[in-house]
């Protein structure tokens, strides 16, 4: 719940703190530039507010890792949501208004996880799992798309360490197997989720750790 906590203010602040000129640049998500991905964030926070207050009387049937499905096919970015995200962002028009928007929906989300009782069994997406393992999930989703918003922006600061330790291991344990211990956390989600290509070297580790296979794994498109 604290990882939670501390991821997502980080990434609020990263936005909270960006120039204007700054959202109109690329991020790390396919045909998206900042003020999509800050939109994106707004619908997020908003999903964390209403999975929280969604209780379920069944059994849950997902935890923090197997909340993520692994689709077969990376976003392309023409998918109608993720459109509809561009037309919505655009809608803003400047930037202080997405700001507004986020910090204000954003804060909220993070009250509600501050509050929440982590045994507090809940329900999103036809599933159900306990408050706990849904704010766990979400660390994941925070870290990736911190490092997207920085993906282009070398100046903002990037996702908290313990954030991307706990992200890494949370994805090696959605493939079953860990990247090389010579790769950064950073690097490791970068690569493990099509956010860039590995080196030739990196190729090659890839290739000599368990017969190959957590490179016939990768990438992870998680959704």
């Amino acid at each position: 719940m604290d990882l939670f906590s501390r991821s997502w203010t980080a990434l609020r602040t990263a936005v909270a703190e960006l120039p204007d000129e700054d959202f109109a640049q690329p991020s790390g998500c396919t045909g998206w530039l900042v003020r999509d991905l800050v939109c994106h964030l707004i619908i997020d926070a908003q999903d964390v507010l209403i999975t929280l207050v969604t209780p379920a009387e069944t059994e849950p049937t997902r935890d923090a890792v197997t909340y993520w499905d692994v689709a077969e096919t990376p976003p392309t970015g023409e998918d109608p949501l993720d459109a509809l995200i561009v037309r919505l962002a655009a809608a803003y028009q400047e930037p202080r208004l997405l700001k507004f928007h986020l910090d204000d929906v954003g804060s909220a989300a993070g009250r509600a996880a501050e509050l929440a009782d982590p045994h507090l069994l809940v329900s999103t997406r036809d599933e159900v799992l306990t408050a706990g393992d849904y704010l766990s999930a979400y660390v994941l989703e925070w870290t990736l798309h911190h490092l997207d918003l920085v993906a282009h922006l070398p100046d903002v600061p990037g996702p908290p360490a313990e954030g991307l330790a706990r992200s890494r291991e949370m994805l090696e344990m959605i493939a079953r197997a860990a990247f090389p211990a010579s790769c950064s956390d950073k690097d490791a989600l970068l690569i493990g989720t099509r956010r860039r290509a590995p080196t030739d070297a990196e190729k090659a580790e890839l290739a000599e750790l368990g017969d190959g296979e957590l490179a016939a794994k990768i990438p992870l498109v998680l959704g």
